[in-house]
């Protein structure tokens, strides 16, 4: 199976590649140097000469806070990308998996959105991902959408790597406490995405490690298991403004996956152990 991979460097596009390599299924992972989705005419042409049985789009615009104030240029990589790209699978015959986010939610309540629930973004990206779901059904007969969370991986920034960095300088952080998710290991997420990709269980999912916290609890976590000594206080959403709204309730249920057989993730402190472990072993 040939498989195309957009947003190879990123975190998720990087493990999804290699864990498809691991298997023995021909993979191809581009960048933004390889090809520039924004480009109608380029992604026909690239996706016609590739001819990939299937393409895992995992390219996004993601900078959240800069989004509300570069609203073209987010459009055009998350809702204009998306749709070339749909629409050139659409030409080849190839299975197309959208990767989405629980920014197309509203954050609001106490209780996990269900995969049926309606969307309802507050913020410009979480605008443009719900619009780029609406352009994938729109244009194909069968998808998939996967809407991820708070995922961290080996390449590239994330919020792990940027604790560690900071406990090397400070022994007290404050960190946002009311905001509610699944922290994901892209590794863990790769693996599903590659197993889902082989199927025709078609349609929306939710996928993130299994458990739920805090941006303070998930803190206090990787700091115990980093043997950091660093004091977390959890403080309000209120008490530390960005540019974009944040969903405070991130809980997605994964039922789906259940209901279609998929295996489903491992805890997300079981996943932050083996994560921070492979972190040390990393080629400095």
């Amino acid at each position: 199976m040939k498989i195309l991979v957009t947003g190879y460097t990123g975190q998720l596009g990087f493990d999804v590649v290699h864990e498809g390599l691991k298997r023995g299924l021909n993979m191809i992972g581009i960048g933004q140097k390889d090809l520039n989705i924004t480009d109608e005419s380029a992604v026909y042409e690239f996706v016609r000469d590739l001819n990939p049985d299937a393409i895992i789009h995992c390219a996004a615009y993601t900078s959240v806070d800069k989004a509300e104030d570069d609203q073209e240029n987010c459009w055009n990589v998350n809702v204009n990308g998306t749709k070339f790209l749909a629409a050139a699978a659409k030409e080849i015959k190839a299975k197309f998996m959208f990767i989405s986010t629980d920014y197309v939610f509203d954050g609001k309540g106490e209780t996990p959105f269900v995969e049926t629930e309606t969307p309802n973004p507050v913020g410009y990206y979480g605008k443009t991902k719900y619009e780029a779901e609406k352009v994938v059904k729109s244009i194909l007969s069968d998808w998939f959408i996967v809407r991820i969370s708070w995922v961290f991986g080996l390449n590239g920034n994330n919020f792990v790597k940027t604790m560690l960095r900071l406990a090397e300088s400070r022994n007290e952080m404050n960190v946002v406490g009311d905001q509610v998710g699944s922290p994901t290991n892209t590794f863990d997420l790769a693996h599903l995405l590659v197993d889902m990709i082989q199927t025709d269980k078609f349609g929306i999912y939710h996928a993130t490690n299994e458990g739920f916290c805090s941006w303070a609890e998930f803190a206090k976590e990787i700091f115990h298991l980093s043997n950091k000594p660093v004091n977390v206080h959890a403080i309000t959403t209120e008490e530390y403004p960005t540019r974009a709204v944040r969903p405070k309730n991130s809980r997605m249920s994964k039922q789906k996956l259940v209901d279609n057989g998929f295996t489903s993730l491992p805890t997300w402190q079981d996943s932050l152990s083996r994560y921070l472990n492979a972190l040390k072993h990393e080629v400095k």
